[in-house]
């Protein structure tokens, strides 16, 4: 892999990246689930810490099928902008729609295991209640939610790598578990540093982004301190999220575009090597 193929990938996933149909379509999908993580907030403002941590982390799981649907249009528009060919998002859509029902049942399983661990993390909190043992298993246990809590953090980057690595695979070869399998174990097991450092480039740029755009947020929360009822905080969260979503677009969109790179440039490495 040579670094001006990278470059020449990078550039032309950034640039595309900017087309005003894929920015709004990708708007529009994640506007849909701030509108769902504003309502998770909002039940969780005065819930304890066990009913909020999960209303903070299930609609990151939940939007998982969703965004892989949404990668699969991207990626397949994507390819045809680069082949010059037209691109309608209808006949794109039309024709992945069978594709992207079978992606989105990659939600389930990351949902359930979740819960497995919620439901692991309130056993513990149930058993630190008890009455003069509870406090020796606060003391004692507390290593388990602290598993627990690296375990759903693991589990957030296996999202991040999922959509990555397997989403190109499904809007070029189709949704089949055997295949997506076979291509992504044989590619890993050829070379898994140039799969994680094409990863790393595709997700830090985005990280960085929505870093700067939580820290905004953050930062007219702080200045925004007149809202005293919770219905006019959930309206200042709902008004934020719009412009919040609006300009992450183009992150998400990046992301799909340099993930298709990606993956595009490992089959092409993968080729050579059987060559050799």
């Amino acid at each position: 892999m040579k670094f001006s193929d990278l470059s020449l990938t990078f550039n032309r996933a950034l640039l595309l990246s900017l087309d005003r149909k894929k920015w709004l379509i990708t708007f529009a999908v994640l506007a849909v689930f701030g509108l769902f993580a504003v309502f998770c907030r909002a039940l969780a403002e005065h819930a304890n810490h066990w009913v909020a941590m999960s209303l903070t982390f299930l609609p990151i799981f939940f939007s998982f099928g969703v965004l892989i649907a949404l990668g699969v249009i991207l990626i397949r528009g994507y390819h045809n902008e680069i082949k010059k060919k037209e691109v309608d998002y209808y006949k794109i859509l039309s024709q992945s729609w069978e594709t992207m029902l079978g992606a989105a049942y990659f939600t389930i399983p990351v949902i359930l295991l979740y819960l497995i661990l919620w439901m692991l993390l309130g056993m513990f909190l149930l058993l630190s209640t008890l009455p003069s043992i509870g406090e020796f298993f606060a003391v004692i246990l507390i290593f388990a939610p602290f598993l627990i809590n690296l375990a759903t953090l693991l589990l957030c980057t296996l999202v991040l790598g999922t959509l990555f690595f397997i989403t190109p695979v499904i809007a070029f070869k189709g949704f089949s578990h055997s295949l997506v399998s076979q291509i992504l174990s044989k590619r890993f097991q050829e070379d898994i540093f140039s799969h994680i450092f094409l990863f790393l480039i595709g997700v830090l740029p985005c990280i960085f982004y929505v870093g700067f755009l939580f820290l905004a947020a953050v930062m007219t929360g702080n200045i925004c301190l007149s809202c005293k009822d919770l219905l006019q905080t959930v309206l200042q969260w709902f008004f934020m999220m719009i412009p919040f979503a609006f300009l992450l677009a183009p992150a998400v969109v990046f992301f799909f575009n340099f993930a298709a790179e990606a993956h595009v440039l490992m089959q092409k490495e993968s080729s050579r090597r059987m060559r050799m």
